[in-house]
């Protein structure tokens, strides 16, 4: 897995018109903190379980998408998701992963506040919000 700090990612996306850009976050994270435009939501996991489900998850990325051979880009909160998210891709055959390091609202801050200091949102990279 290819790790792409947001502005990486975006140039990225850009050369890669063909990739599949997933949002891991939960439906409601994306839908009202706001999300990149252009990203299909995938849970990682979701209410109320709130446990991943690596087999699940590889078999609706692949239902979104047109193969385990498609480039895919994945974005979650802070970048910590993505990394297990990506490993259960590439376990399940995927063979062109990338995810994007500090995620959407990126690491916290001193005052446990995040988009301060890094993430899509801090880098002033296209977003969209519910």
């Amino acid at each position: 897995m290819k790790n792409l700090q947001p502005k990486e990612a975006w140039i990225w996306l850009q050369s890669h018109p063909d990739s599949l850009f997933v949002d891991v976050r939960m439906e409601i994270e994306s839908l009202y903190v706001g999300r990149p435009p252009g990203v299909v939501n995938v849970p990682w996991y979701e209410y109320p379980d709130l446990q991943p489900d690596p087999q699940k998850f590889a078999e609706a990325v692949e239902r979104e998408g047109t193969g385990k051979e498609q480039p895919v880009l994945l974005i979650c909160r802070s970048g910590k998701r993505t990394q297990d998210a990506g490993k259960a891709l590439e376990a399940a055959g995927f063979s062109d992963v990338q995810h994007v390091v500090h995620g959407f609202e990126g690491e916290l801050d001193e005052h446990f506040r995040r988009s301060t200091q890094s993430g899509w949102r801090f880098d002033g990279l296209p977003w969209e919000q519910m």
